[in-house]
């Protein structure tokens, strides 16, 4: 029976497709959850309940930004360290590895103090509604106690899976987020403790994962291990894992940004009215619905793309990015028409009081109107970064929020008021879309061209050295 590589290159393609792409849409969904839960439960809170989903509408991207420095060490230090266990350098990748463990440390010690200390200013800055202030001070100060296991344990958990236990890496997520689930109802209903409960709940729930995953690496089937010795930082090492870990550092940083700038316009042109900050939480909440799984897909792909983009198997290579775009088309396509048609249904998931569910019903969508091109934007996207097209889907990524949403937020909602923030994200995923299918449809076939010519260059020159080298004992006889 042919191995999980031999399978990349010899398996049938679209029981494959389904075999990579599953645990990943599944892992997906998890974080989706881990990221819906605290809302849905908050959103009950008796009469406070619009403010305090409006502060975690606050508080998201300042979280993100948090995961944003774990992907930067994690993610840019796990593929490295990948990279020496395949050279065979098991202890400069153990190096990394113990690099990695103490930058995320001291980055979770300094962010843990500044959100501590500098909790109501942060919110206010990032466009709280006044009456939501409070709600949104509490539950930052509770976070920034656990910020130190969140970080280590998503920044870790890379370090499992670039060893090729996926599962694993898949079950700490796993086991966070049931923990959260059963913790939410007891902190902040049973207990009392509302927002701050919530917030108790994620720290508890990152720092269980945190337990299960350093304890992985105290097994025998770690290949990396926490040493003393090995702890010792060199500036050589540190900038290879910052210059990796760069790309989704700030592709999760301008999705931070976007979100920044819609609760900051979005305050000014109602007033603060919280209603209206609630109502762009759980549009967010239902963008993630599309987007995410969508992302899983590409992720899932990866494997199978880079092999036999390195074997320059074109026809295959081609079959399988077709399978993979037509499921994505119809899963997107999916959730976006149920979407359009009854938009009250994430409302209802999050307890809306009434004045928020109709804000949903109606400018959902005009948000969501866009994520149909979803299916481009992520999983595409994904499979242009492991065809190694890296650099190309950053700028495609960086044009949909930065070059457009951002822009168009601030125009629109200086022309039309609230509406147009709610706007600009529907109509610059439309148009990012539209661009971004353009450029991969066109240099996808180009991309598969010059890998073709570039092996074909390789075996000719092969070719010719192995002649030679014949030649020579031919004219010694």
């Amino acid at each position: 029976m042919a191995n999980s590589t031999e399978q990349l290159g010899n398996g049938k393609i679209l029981p494959l497709i389904f075999k990579l792409t599953i645990p990943a849409v599944i892992a997906q969904l998890i974080t989706f959850l881990y990221n819906i839960v605290d809302r849905m439960f908050v959103a009950k809170i008796g009469e406070g309940g619009m403010d305090a989903l409006a502060a975690l509408g606050i508080v998201l991207p300042i979280t993100l930004i948090i995961q944003a420095f774990a992907s930067l060490i994690g993610i840019g230090g796990a593929p490295r360290a990948s990279i020496k266990l395949g050279e065979g350098d098991d202890g400069e990748a153990n190096k990394i590895f113990n690099t990695a463990f103490v930058l995320l440390t001291v980055t979770g010690v300094v962010i843990s103090a500044l959100t501590l200390f500098l909790a109501r200013p942060i919110v206010v800055l990032f466009g709280c509604p006044p009456s939501a202030v409070e709600f949104a001070t509490s539950y930052l100060k509770v976070y920034s106690f656990g910020t130190l296991f969140v970080l280590l344990a998503q920044g870790l958990n890379p370090f499992i899976t670039a060893q090729g236990y996926s599962f694993m890496a898949m079950a700490s997520v796993l086991i966070g987020a049931i923990t959260n689930i059963g913790l939410d109802p007891l902190l902040i209903f049973v207990c009392d403790l509302g927002v701050k409960g919530a917030s108790l709940a994620t720290v508890i729930s990152q720092g269980i994962s945190f337990i299960w995953i350093t304890a992985f690496f105290f097994t025998k089937k770690s290949k990396f291990k926490l040493r003393f010795k090995d702890m010792k930082l060199k500036a050589k090492r540190i900038a290879g894992i910052l210059s990796l870990g760069v790309s989704p550092f700030i592709m999760t940083l301008t999705e931070c940004a976007i979100q920044i700038v819609f609760n900051v316009n979005l305050n000014a042109a109602t007033g603060g009215n919280k209603d209206y900050t609630a109502a762009l939480t759980i549009m967010l909440s239902a963008l993630q619905l599309i987007s995410l799984p969508l992302n899983g897909l590409g992720y899932g792909m990866q494997p199978f793309v880079s092999y036999n983009y390195g074997k320059g198997n074109a026809e295959r290579l081609k079959k399988g990015i077709k399978y993979i775009t037509i499921i994505a088309f119809i899963f997107g396509s999916s959730i976006w028409a149920v979407s359009m048609a009854v938009p009250q249904v994430y409302a209802f998931i999050f307890s809306a009081s009434g004045s928020v569910r109709d804000i949903v019903k109606t400018y959902t969508p005009l948000f969501l109107m866009g994520s149909v091109m979803f299916f481009v934007q992520m999983t595409l996207q994904n499979v242009n970064v492991a065809l190694g097209q890296a650099k190309s889907a950053l700028l495609l990524a960086v044009l949909r929020k930065v070059i457009i949403l951002i822009p168009l937020c601030f125009t629109l909602t200086h022309l039309l008021g609230f509406k147009g923030v709610y706007m600009s994200e529907g109509i610059a995923d439309f148009i990012a879309g539209a661009i971004t299918a353009a450029v991969i449809f066109t240099t996808f076939p180009k991309v598969f061209k010059r890998r073709e010519e570039e092996l074909k260059r390789q075996r000719a020159e092969a070719d010719e050295k192995e002649e030679r080298e014949q030649e020579v004992p031919a004219k010694e006889i």
